[in-house]
């Protein structure tokens, strides 16, 4: 075998063990019968607070439009049509608490704002952050913590990021225009102007390829939305997180189901959310996921979201 060949059947070892594509580590239900799914009954507190003028799409059902953009947030089932995943958990929970039958509408993530504007789902619950642009048009009830997450090769030395200092000089995969991005940069001038290594920022194409890039050691870290890389390291067993970071630090910007502006229906969904933290139905449905880590402790409406910038 040739060195050139040689190469070849090693990179794509790496690719085949590292690519993010969808699988299925042990401790994740894919079927598409959902029998694990937590189940709760009616809210009447959440039901008495949808305003008296709102209509659902669909009279007696709750249709929700969602994104399936991979696990653990929603992704599609071994039937290849039934979409699962945290966020539709979240889903049937609200629809169980409202009294109403859910019926999820995939989405490509671009298509939600229109469609949720003109009136084609009743709401949106599709990890969706709070930002005070998006609350000129929409309504917010957090359910989940908006965070990124830092993870590094299971046999990495770093231990812990937790504030700019301890990134200094380190090598760091981030998405490029990301809100990641944004944050690391602001770092990077922290460390400099406090005498320290700035930040080795690196941008690749395509997710297989930052995965390669940290397994051969040419990058040190990889910065991305926490919930992806809980399910790769879930999936690989070869990266491990070393810290996450708040989607709006230095303040916080939590996920949220987003409904129309004014529609009179986000009150009763914080509600409903609320009710299902007292349950524990809420903590049930994040830890099928491996995402206890995002939990709340209360849902808000409205809260002060990521500015803009």
């Amino acid at each position: 075998m040739s060195l050139r060949i040689a190469a070849s059947v090693v990179i794509l070892a790496v690719l085949a063990a590292l690519s993010p594509a969808t699988a299925q580590p042990a401790g994740f239900d894919f079927s598409s019968e959902q029998s694990g799914r937590p189940r709760t009954g009616k809210n009447e507190a959440a039901i008495a607070a949808i305003a008296k003028d709102f209509k659902f799409v669909e009279p007696g059902v709750f249709t929700v439009a969602i994104n399936p953009g991979g696990p653990p947030l929603a992704t599609y089932a071994t039937d290849a049509k039934t979409v699962i995943g945290a966020d539709p958990d979240i889903a049937q929970l609200i629809a169980d608490s409202l009294g109403l039958r859910l019926n999820l509408v995939p989405t490509a993530w671009a298509d939600w704002p229109l469609g949720l504007s003109s009136g084609k789902y009743d709401a949106v619950i599709s990890n969706v952050g709070v930002t005070e642009q998006r609350k000129e048009k929409f309504d917010f009830s957090t359910y989940r913590q908006g965070l990124h997450g830092f993870f590094v090769r299971a046999d990495s030395p770093i231990g812990s990021i937790t504030e700019p200092k301890d990134t200094a000089g380190l090598r760091i995969i981030v998405g490029a225009g990301t809100n990641q991005e944004r944050i690391l940069l602001a770092w990077s001038k922290a460390n400099v102007a406090a005498g320290l290594k700035p930040l080795e920022l690196q941008y690749f194409d395509d997710e297989a390829t930052r995965f390669v890039a940290l397994a051969s050691g040419r990058a040190d870290v990889i910065v991305q939305p926490h919930a992806q890389l809980v399910f790769i390291a879930a999936r690989d067993r070869n990266i491990k997180r070393v810290g996450t970071l708040s989607a709006g630090w230095p303040e916080r910007s939590d996920v949220a189901i987003t409904t129309r502006k004014g529609s009179g229906l986000a009150e009763a969904l914080t509600i409903a959310v609320n009710g299902l933290i007292a349950t524990g139905s809420y903590r049930e449905a994040l830890a099928r996921w491996a995402l206890l880590d995002e939990a709340l402790d209360k849902s808000e409406t409205n809260p002060p979201g990521l500015p803009k910038f």
